[in-house]
């Protein structure tokens, strides 16, 4: 389902907009850094659903442009049967951040999705922004535009949030093969929540610039029934689950207005605390971020806050869109890939099946696997919650104050570099720096887990029980 969290910069200490969630899957997710890259004329992709997919459709090409931007991202390998690998966003490097988040279509848009869907997923999409949309505006018409040419696959519906240093979108998509989405502008006294994706009220007889459509939004609505000409345009009673808020969000949006109003507004820490909060996070969290939303003149100085798991069990730490490549042990490896639990890595399988052989790195899967790492040090504390829980959040909290703290040093000095036109020298630094606190993090990680699992063999024995524990949380 995932979440995403949009806060203004009006609400902000710092002066600047945050965007923050997590991808909500259960496969594998590693860290990638996607540099720029050049296409030949006439260059596609492919996109869109298989005939194995919960929603079943065919999978096209659309054409490819011809440079596409460097970017960060996390991607995994399984969601409701669409093709991997996926991402549900990240960062580009002109300060376009995204986040994909589920948002269902009304039962009957889902029923009449036709068997043969094409066009973009919820992945694509989410990709394309990143690889091509200057500005968050940029990305809504991106969105309309390939919808619009080339069509929509879809899982049943979902939504995107979409920010730069200046605004955001929340962007939904409709099953039903009707083309049908819709956008709202959120801005600098925004604070909005998504998880599902939602949009209320739109004031469909007006010419508002903070509204965006599928020409045939109004007129297919009327057709089904579904809404009366002159009466209020609400969105998500037309073509959602008319649910509006869920409670979550609801609980979440006003925790975050309470904290706007504390010492000048929403600091990094609050954006922290609002990913991790185990009201809202616990395993299903696949990786946490969190995007200071920030005006550069140096590409290479732009970053996110990264947890490869729920944070509840990992802590935040700044990767630049400097970075040539992230630690092995934040690549792909086979934990939770989907279907590598039938491949061996042994080259004579090509004879017998190409389908039989890894697709991972043999030397990447010789490193510890973050993912696991983290993994097993969440386990260990959601069963031992009263023992485990708070010790570890106290724990990421000072690393992350110490980041922060360090973070800062490490981006003045990287300014001062490309002020000298030593651009070279300062993506050095920030690479090192970076690669050095991903791997300290995991180290300490991995120390923590086994000191956890010294005192719960000592204290309660290992818990053989499969009916599974967790933190409560609001969804």
């Amino acid at each position: 389902m995932s979440y995403g969290l949009y806060v203004g910069k009006n609400r902000s200490q710092s002066g600047h907009a945050w965007i923050g969630g997590y991808g909500d899957e259960p496969s594998s997710h590693w860290l990638e850094v996607e540099p720029r890259r050049q296409h030949k004329r006439g260059a596609m992709i492919t996109v869109g659903v298989t005939a194995q997919a919960d929603l079943p459709g065919q999978l096209s090409q659309i054409p490819q442009v011809g440079e596409t931007f460097r970017h960060i991202r996390t991607s995994y390998t399984h969601y409701l049967g669409v093709p991997a690998p996926l991402t549900n966003g990240g960062l580009n490097e002109f300060g376009v951040a995204v986040r994909d988040i589920w948002s269902t279509s009304r039962d009957e848009l889902i029923a009449m999705t036709p068997t043969d869907q094409s066009g973009p997923n919820y992945s694509d999409l989410a990709r394309v922004v990143m690889q091509r949309a200057k500005t968050a505006s940029d990305a809504v018409d991106l969105i309309g535009g390939l919808i619009a040419k080339h069509g929509y696959s879809t899982y049943g519906g979902n939504s995107h949030l979409i920010a730069d240093a200046n605004e955001a979108w929340v962007v939904i998509e409709c099953a039903g093969g009707q083309g049908l989405w819709a956008a709202e502008r959120l801005g600098p006294d925004s604070i909005r929540a998504s998880r599902p994706g939602y949009i209320e009220v739109i004031p469909v007889d007006s010419d508002s610039v903070d509204y965006r459509y599928a020409p045939n939004l109004v007129s297919f609505a009327i057709e089904q029934g579904w809404y009366k000409e002159g009466d209020e345009f609400n969105f998500n009673a037309i073509y959602g689950d008319g649910k509006s808020r869920w409670a979550g969000v609801v609980w979440i949006e006003e925790e975050m207005r309470k904290r706007a109003k504390v010492d000048g507004g929403i600091t990094l820490k609050d954006m922290f605390w609002a990913v991790r909060t185990p009201k809202l996070t616990g395993d299903t969290a696949g990786y946490g971020q969190v995007v200071p939303l920030i005006d550069t003149p140096y590409v290479d100085c732009r970053y996110l806050w990264h947890a490869q798991i729920g944070a509840i069990a990992a802590p935040f730490v700044p990767v630049f869109m400097s970075m040539d490549n992230v630690p092995e042990e934040y690549q792909q490896h086979r934990y939770l890939s989907d279907g590598e639990s039938a491949r061996f890595m042994d080259n004579r399988k090509l004879n017998e099946n190409s389908n039989s052989v890894s697709l991972i790195s043999q030397g990447v899967e010789s490193t510890r696997s973050a993912c696991a790492v983290y993994k097993r040090l969440l386990y260990l504390i959601v069963q031992n919650q009263s023992l485990f829980l708070d010790d570890s959040i106290e724990l990421w909290e000072h690393l992350e104050n110490n980041l922060i703290a360090e973070c800062e040093s490490q981006l003045c000095a990287a300014h001062a570099l490309c002020d000298a036109q030593k651009i070279d020298l300062a993506v050095h630094q920030l690479n090192y720096f970076c690669n050095n606190e991903l791997t300290k993090a995991l180290n300490l990680a991995e120390s923590l887990a086994i000191a956890y699992e010294a005192r719960t063999r000592l204290l309660r024995g290992v818990n053989q029980d499969t009916n599974h524990l967790s933190c409560e949380q609001l969804w």
